[in-house]
Parts: C-alpha cells; structure tokens; sequence
C-alpha cells in the first residue's frame, strides 16, 4: 500500500471506511475530524475468520506507533496465555471455538 493511496483515502473516503492491507487481520481505518483534530487514518486489528472475515464488528485501533510497542510487549507478556488457559477453564463453552467449516484441515 502505497502513501499515495493512504494521502487519497485520508482525503476522499468515508467516515469509518476500511480498508484491507494485504495481511489478514490488519485494517486501515479512517477516523472522522471533531471539533480538537482533522481526520485521520489508523491501523484496525480485527481477527479473520476461515474465510478470511473480520471476526469482530470493530477491532482494535492503533493511533501510533508506541501505542503498538506498548500492545506488544503486553501481548509477548509470558503472564497473558496462562491468564487465557485459566478463562478458557472457567468461562462457559470449554474456550475452544468451533470451526464453521468441515473443510478446513487441521494441521
């Protein structure tokens, strides 16, 4: 994705228009101006599905790059899995989530 394609969506999309990078999963989002700051654009974090859907109706928005250094060491945090195995053996559904489809192979 080019600065030149950003500079045009920046300028000429729509409100909370989305558009898809070419990683899954990640989004660029424009966010609409107020009455403190001009438009801008941010990175979306939203899972896909099999098929290659977001998962989520909204994802998780990055504004700038410490916010992502931040997120990532929070994620890297060797605490966080151990945290979602102990959710996933108290929250109801067992924390597995089924596929919606039989033809995806389990590697």
């Amino acid at each position: 994705m080019s600065e030149e394609k950003l500079d045009e969506f920046l300028k000429t999309g729509k409100d909370w228009g989305r558009l898809a990078t070419s990683v899954p999963g990640i989004y660029i989002q424009k966010l609409p101006s107020n009455k403190s700051s001009p438009s801008k654009l941010v990175v979306e974090i939203n899972p896909v599905n099999e098929i290659g859907a977001p998962t989520k109706r909204r994802g998780m928005i990055i504004r700038y790059e410490d916010e992502y250094k931040s997120l990532k060491d929070i994620i890297n945090n060797e605490k966080l899995p151990k945290l979602l195995k102990m959710l996933d053996s108290v929250n109801p559904g067992g924390g597995s989530r089924a596929s919606k489809s039989d033809d995806v192979i389990i590697i």
